[in-house]
């Protein structure tokens, strides 16, 4: 039986930034509006984390059944290390989306009824990354599924709750997070490669090869900086997001240099933290602006 830092670990902690980054981002897009709510952001925040461990364990459950775990090089895998049942790590996955549905429609409640279809087909989205019988994940698409959802989706929908309507900073920002949010997946897919081309898991890194993900990766990590650049139209304290860029060159580094395997771990903790850091300085700078 798995211990209780072993299931923290199956959590994987290091994507919280993804989660929280959004967050912080609409917060900041919707206090530019003067529409935030705090108890709306709390909300949203749980909704965003809950979903965000709910998929790493569903990832885990249908991974680890598959077989596609067995070899993985990174984070503790529960199934495949054989550290507690798929169906206790599948009901654990269930758990956290049932958390993410109860706060998000609290939140469709007091805002729009039409947000709990979205809210469900997030929940969707996360459970057939990996799972069903033909799960979009192992089919290049996770990618954009992150960029859409902890991207787009959160944020917009976190002002969205707040504000009630968006706007093109809100826009701008969503894009920004949803670009760091794709280049966590891309570092971990870019570790991956060897054992998922040996497994069946075509990603987008397998189908891009070493060479072309390297490269998306430093594009995708630089593109919430030319969204900074944009944002300075909105109020000139959004070049606080410059602050992340000494955290972006570090993350990047390992994927410049051309490591492999764990030496790539120092890239997705990075990318994570460039990820925080630009949401946080961000959001506050819409506020304060």
């Amino acid at each position: 039986m798995a211990s209780v830092s072993e299931w923290i670990e199956g959590a994987r902690p290091r994507t919280l930034p993804n989660a929280i980054a959004p967050v912080l981002a609409g917060t900041g897009a919707a206090a530019a509006l003067d529409g935030a709510v705090w108890w709306k952001a709390l909300l949203a925040m749980v909704v965003s984390m809950a979903l965000i461990v709910g998929v790493n364990y569903a990832n885990d459950y249908s991974d680890g059944i598959r077989g596609t775990d067995d070899e993985r090089v990174g984070p503790v895998r529960l199934v495949g290390a054989k550290l507690a049942s798929p169906s206790a790590v599948k009901r654990a996955a269930f758990m956290c989306f049932g958390i993410a549905a109860v706060a998000g429609v609290a939140l469709a409640l007091t805002s729009a009824w039409w947000l709990i279809v979205v809210g469900a087909v997030c929940i969707v989205g996360a459970w057939y990354y990996t799972g069903g019988t033909n799960p979009y994940g192992y089919s290049g698409f996770g990618e954009i599924a992150v960029f859409v959802f902890f991207g787009l989706v959160a944020v917009l929908g976190t002002q969205y709750v707040q504000a009630e309507r968006v706007d093109w900073v809100g826009l701008v920002a969503a894009v920004a997070v949803g670009s760091m949010s794709s280049a966590v997946l891309v570092a971990n897919n870019l570790r991956d490669i060897p054992t998922d081309t040996e497994s069946g898991k075509r990603t987008l890194a397998v189908l891009l090869g070493d060479a072309r993900t390297r490269v998306l990766h430093l594009a995708l990590m630089t593109v919430p900086f030319v969204a900074t650049l944009v944002l300075v139209v909105r109020t000139p304290w959004a070049l606080l997001g410059l602050l992340a860029v000494p955290l972006a060159v570090k993350a990047n580094a390992p994927i410049r240099s051309g490591a492999q395997g764990m030496a790539l771990i120092p890239a997705l903790a990075g990318t994570g933290a460039t990820m925080l850091v630009w949401g946080a300085a961000t959001g506050l700078a819409l506020g304060i602006g």
